[in-house]
Parts: C-alpha cells; structure tokens; sequence
C-alpha cells in the first residue's frame, strides 16, 4: 500500500507564506538550495533525513503556485515512479507533470485522478544512501 509522505502547498507571495505558516503553526520552514522551494517541518524530525519521529506525521514545502499546480498537493510514495504514472493512467487518470529529478534523492512527478485532484508520486532514490 502507497502511503501519503509529503504535502506541498502553492504560494503568491513566498514571503507572505512564509510567515504565516511559521507564526499560525510553528513550523520550521527552510529554503531547499538550488530551488524556488520551501521545506516545511512541520514535527520534530530526524536531522540526517527530515523524517518526522512522530508516527504518522508528515512534513511538506511550499513551492510558487502555477496554473497546472494551484492547490494544496499531497504526495505519496512509490517504489517505481514510471510504472505509478503507468497505473494513473490505467486507472482513468492523467500526468500533469512528467517525473523529475531531485539529484541525490529521488524523483517526483504530478498527476490528475478521475475526480480533477492533482496529487504527487515520489520515488527515494536508494543509491543516494538515504
């Protein structure tokens, strides 16, 4: 079973945003290097890897919104993210966005489902030693 391990959520304003996730909720909100993406701790997490310690927990980012990602996104791990965007589309649904590369962690992409939702898949990248 695929589980939920991440959200996103779709900024206007980063700075804007910024500030009200950190003084609303608390969370540790960092800017990943190299990218126009915010990391959004949201629950004590492991230093190395960013996973939450809490059982069921999730951490996300806050990324620009565009006019194919305007919505908040949950992302759901896969062990084979072409053969995931496969099932999608097996499944009635369709790729918004091809999967792309996150160098030495992974792979993500976006897709539709049958009822119009755009959600994420990732894949870790286990070569990295992550």
């Amino acid at each position: 079973m695929a589980a939920i391990v991440h959200f996103e959520i779709p900024t206007d304003d980063k700075d804007r945003a910024n500030t009200f996730y950190e003084s609303a909720f608390g969370w540790n909100l960092s800017p990943m290097q190299g990218m126009d993406y915010t990391i959004a701790l949201t629950a004590p997490s492991d230093e190395q890897t960013g996973t939450p310690k809490e059982p069921g927990a999730i951490n996300g980012a806050l990324f620009p919104r565009t006019d194919a990602l305007k919505t908040p996104i949950l992302t759901i791990d896969v062990e084979d993210i072409d053969a995931a965007l496969k099932q999608v589309e097996s499944a009635g649904g369709s790729v918004v966005q091809a999967n792309d590369a996150v160098p030495t962690m992974g792979w993500y992409a976006y897709f539709k489902d049958t009822e119009g939702n755009v959600l994420g898949v990732w894949q870790t990248d286990t070569s990295a030693g992550t």
